[in-house]
């Protein structure tokens, strides 16, 4: 099921998921290929990415943004080439940054669409360290957690495009770095390939008593992205003025009630007031987004200083895309995982 220039294949949200998406939550249909009008232009994607925000833009539960209503086309930041284009800035064959969403072509008025020029070296990487999850790291971990040489980060999914990124960057800054993912490879990575001080398996039976063990001297700041137990044993190690940037929850995006137990909400409570945890999540571009040249320009920097390394998970085939998020939900990406939807 390739790409064709006559097709626009299309993954539209058929229901919501109760819990975990299933192969019924998504269809794939074939439409026409639209046509740019005045003041439009004709995308074609090229790269798709794949991030957990998209389990909540399923459901139409009060959130920051819109739900994808039944019918319409999944959304989704994409690379993309320009076809036809009737849009100052923009001629055909040039790479963009879009949001074309589960799709193979799509029309744009330019808002929101940056250039990345005729022959990007790494026209995927926008999708991820140079785009929103390495945007989301810098930001998250320079503004709000603010760590000062010699502090600890702790972050979780410390292989994914945020935590991987928010650790290279607390080593950069001269902070001790402790990371924690799902499994003895994924840790060894982060130990090995992305220098950090140390990593535990969130899977082992004694979670908790490890990482204990790697922040001898508490833990400062808490890049949050997973929730649930792994939340549970780094609060009790915060220290006090610690801060906590919260830009995801991914272990509670397919839950359907609270977890059983006891309500910690209290306990939580207490934990922030006696210690002045600071806690602030946040939304990238809302939030950040006048900061992105600033952070470009560093993040540019240090990839191009070998100081930044970054791992790219690419799967082939738009129709792939489905199992393949499914499969982000729960974990198994080693790195941003990208669905090459063209040819090129």
């Amino acid at each position: 099921m390739t790409q064709t220039e006559t097709i626009n294949r299309q993954l539209v949200l058929a229901q919501r998921p109760k819990g975990e998406p299933t192969k019924d939550t998504l269809k794939l249909v074939e439409a026409a290929i639209p046509s740019a009008g005045a003041d439009q232009m004709l995308l074609q994607t090229e790269f798709l990415s794949l991030d957990p925000y998209m389990r909540g833009r399923m459901s139409d539960a009060p959130s920051y943004a819109a739900p994808v209503e039944i019918g319409d086309v999944m959304v989704g930041g994409t690379v993309a080439q320009v076809v036809t284009s009737k849009v100052e800035g923009f001629a055909p064959g040039d790479w963009v940054l879009s949001f074309n969403g589960w799709q193979d072509y799509a029309l744009s008025d330019g808002s929101g669409v940056t250039n990345l020029g005729k022959s990007p070296a790494h026209p995927s990487w926008a999708l991820g360290i140079m785009g929103m999850p390495g945007f989301t790291a810098w930001a998250g971990l320079t503004r709000i957690g603010a760590p000062k040489p010699g502090e600890t980060i702790a972050v979780a999914a410390a292989t994914g495009p945020v935590g991987a990124t928010v650790g290279q960057i607390g080593k950069l800054l001269g902070c001790r770095v402790v990371g924690i993912a799902g499994g003895a490879e994924k840790c060894a990575y982060a130990v090995n390939e992305l220098g950090f001080d140390a990593c535990i398996d969130h899977k082992a039976d004694d979670f908790a008593e490890q990482l204990a063990k790697a922040s001898p001297d508490g833990i400062d700041v808490y890049f949050e992205n997973v929730g649930g137990k792994v939340l549970d044993a780094v609060i009790p190690l915060l220290n006090p003025n610690a801060r906590m940037p919260v830009c995801g929850l991914v272990s509670q995006y397919n839950a359907t009630k609270l977890p059983d137990g006891p309500d910690r909400m209290n306990w939580l409570m207490g934990q922030i007031l006696r210690k002045k945890i600071k806690v602030q999540g946040f939304i990238i571009f809302d939030d950040f987004g006048h900061l992105y040249p600033e952070f470009a320009k560093e993040m540019s920097a240090w990839i191009e200083g070998g100081k930044i390394k970054y791992r790219e998970e690419i799967i082939d085939g738009l129709e792939n895309a489905p199992d393949a998020f499914i499969g982000l939900l729960k974990g198994e990406n080693f790195g941003k995982r990208v669905i090459r939807v063209g040819q090129n």
